[in-house]
């Protein structure tokens, strides 16, 4: 017997198995069931039978070996991915002295080197009483990027200036990542520490399952992520009070009130379901660029050097995409050549002959996948 022969299932008396309602339908009907189960198992058995069985027994083998190489390969990733794990753990805890001490001069805890605390100039004691550690750090970094930026608005940068830390975990069940942002005590909200979670189906890869946000308790009126409209009565209205009216507004703080999916795919639309993909990709865009550059260079955010990075990457990113441009112009050039040539020789012809058309299938490739998130444990 052979090894394809090995992989499928014995399907020979499947008729004789099927329960007995099936001997109520028509010959026609059963033999349908029967060959709509068969391919059911095959698919089960392993779809890449079929594309073993279209090639020849020497080329089969051929790919049986390479089968065995990539069955190494994964081997070694796997053992990658793990020493991979154990590095980021071990640079992590170098990284943790680091953020605490950024922490305690952010927040003047301590006083750098070079800074007395003795008053040097009577005129500038009350101004150095107030300026303790680097005010407003946090929330002028996230300002200078240009993801964040779009998300904060002028109420949000009120309540971010009591934002004191941020953090971010590697979480493994299930895997993902947490990032925690704490809080002074403010008159907007009652929580110390918002979180935000992110699930992912594959750690390696960022593909997101859900995430989860804090609920944020509101002092009364205070709410960023809502604001209350008023609306006049009408003339003649025994109701002489203006009607209030709360609605949702733009917020930093709905970061905190992610999209949620729904348990069952057939509850939503195509156009709902594509508008939920673009929802949460732009959620998990502004969580890993806090996870990735905020948190890790916040200094160099604050400062602006960082954008100057950012900007580079953009313009080789920009050369990039005008190399692909002139490419298409030099085509649409050689293409517009063509037809002048197409046309003169229809000229030469007789005059029944119509005029040659002729197009061309632009192909774009596809957007490259952000770079799988590299977790860290803080």
């Amino acid at each position: 017997m052979s090894n394809n022969d090995k992989d499928q299932p014995d399907l020979s008396d499947l008729g004789a198995s099927l329960p007995a309602v099936a001997a109520a339908l028509s010959a026609e009907d059963r033999a349908g069931l029967v060959n709509a189960l068969k391919n059911k198992l095959q698919n089960l058995a392993g779809q890449h039978s079929d594309v073993l069985e279209t090639l020849t027994p020497k080329v089969r083998k051929r790919v049986e070996v390479l089968r065995e190489l990539q069955s190494q390969h994964d081997e070694l990733e796997a053992k990658f991915f793990e020493e991979r794990a154990a590095l980021e753990a071990k640079y992590q805890k170098l990284y943790e002295p680091l953020y605490s001490k950024r922490y305690e001069i952010v927040n003047g805890v301590v006083e750098v080197e070079g800074n007395t605390n003795e008053a040097a100039m009577d005129q500038e004691d009350n101004k150095e009483e107030e300026e303790k550690g680097v005010p407003n750090f946090w929330v002028a970094a996230m300002k200078t990027n240009e993801v964040l930026a779009e998300e904060i608005s002028e109420r949000d940068e009120e309540a971010l200036k009591y934002l004191k830390d941020i953090k971010w975990c590697r979480i493994d069940n299930p895997k993902g990542f947490k990032l925690e942002f704490f809080f002074d005590t403010n008159p907007f909200f009652k929580n110390s520490v918002l979180t935000k979670t992110y699930h992912m189906i594959d750690d390696d890869e960022p593909i997101l399952e859900k995430a989860i946000g804090t609920e944020i308790e509101w002092y009364p009126g205070k709410c960023l992520t809502q604001k209350i409209l008023k609306k006049k009565p009408k003339k003649g209205s025994k109701n002489a009070k203006p009607i209030m009216k709360t609605e949702n507004c733009e917020s930093f703080f709905n970061f905190f009130n992610p999209p949620q999916v729904p348990e069952d795919d057939d509850d939503i639309d195509e156009d709902t379901a594509e508008e939920l993909q673009n929802q949460m990709e732009q959620d998990y865009d502004i969580g890993s660029t806090i996870r990735d550059k905020i948190i890790p260079h916040a200094v160099s955010w604050f400062t602006g050097e960082a954008v100057q990075g950012d900007e580079f990457d953009d313009l080789e990113d920009d050369d990039e995409d005008g190399d692909e441009d002139e490419d298409e112009e030099d085509d649409d050039e050689d293409d517009e050549d063509d037809e002048d040539e197409d046309e003169e020789e229809i000229k030469g012809r007789k005059k029944s002959s119509g005029p040659k058309k002729s197009g061309r299938m632009q192909v774009s490739e596809g957007q490259q996948g952000e770079r799988p998130p590299e977790c860290k444990q803080q």
